[in-house]
């Protein structure tokens, strides 16, 4: 609870040292302060407030925000099964290993964003461009770190468990994929944003639909209370998609001590 209060308490700072800097009149000495262009610049958190409550009272977010979701519940669920998959697949064979390696980091260090017009020419202009940028975003930090959890396993743990006559599936759902699961998890929680980013930037590129379609017309208004509530909307759902990450996380790994248990030891 005191967690809680403290998260709340840092929000509440936030949002009022959000308010006084672009409030006319409160702070004087801000540069911003003539003609009050702070709110201008930053937009005001109570108008803010007020189009997100417009957006759902009218209905009009819901279409543009199932459309969004979809994208990247679709890039994060492609894009993490394919990066563990190939992960697995390239860290347990060594010779297909050693031959994808370059290609695997000349693909890596492509900026990926540019695929965006790229994907749109090759899917058209809906869902499907901006999925698949979402799985390319996604694909490699699931993948690298899958690949380096499996990596890190012992050789001695996977010797003894071959001299006790464990199989090749026996290994890896015993050994493998257990060792690999904090690595997995942690690449999850990164990945969620990242398949947010790959939604948001394919609709900026080309959309009639989609919360990044709302925020790029209303930056060509120069609304930037809206592009605010945009990108509020955004974090939050995102937030949401993490702490379904999360609960799965703890359901699957309940073998592994907490925090709290380990200081209580």
């Amino acid at each position: 609870m005191r967690l809680r209060v403290l998260q709340v308490f840092v929000l509440v700072v936030l949002i009022a040292g959000w308010y006084v800097l672009t409030a006319p009149g409160l702070v004087p000495a801000v540069y911003f302060e003539q003609d009050n262009r702070a709110a201008f610049f930053f937009g005001e958190p109570q108008k803010v407030f007020l189009v997100i409550v417009d957006w759902f009272a009218t209905g009009e977010i819901f279409g543009h925000l199932a459309v969004t979701l979809l994208e990247t519940a679709l890039g994060f669920l492609i894009g993490s099964a394919s990066g563990l998959g190939i992960g697995l697949w390239l860290a347990l064979s060594p010779t297909a290993s050693a031959v994808m390696d370059p290609y695997i980091k000349g693909f890596n260090s492509m900026p990926r964003v540019v695929l965006a017009p790229i994907f749109a020419v090759w899917f058209g202009l809906g869902i499907w461009s901006k999925v698949a940028l979402g799985v390319t975003l996604v694909f490699f930090v699931v993948f690298f770190n899958v690949y380096q959890g499996v990596r890190e396993v012992s050789p001695n743990l996977i010797a003894n468990a071959r001299m006790l006559g464990a199989s090749g599936r026996q290994l890896l759902r015993s050994i493998y994929l257990p060792s690999a699961m904090s690595w997995v998890f942690a690449s999850l929680h990164n990945a969620v944003g990242l398949a947010f980013v790959g939604a948001v930037v394919g609709e900026y590129l080309g959309s009639s639909q989609g919360v990044g379609y709302l925020i790029l017309q209303a930056e060509g208004t120069f609304d930037i209370n809206t592009v605010f509530a945009g990108i509020i909307v955004l974090t939050a759902f995102a937030l949401v998609l993490d702490g379904v990450v999360g609960a799965v996380e703890r359901r699957l790994m309940t073998w592994q001590p907490r925090a709290s248990e380990t200081e209580r030891v």
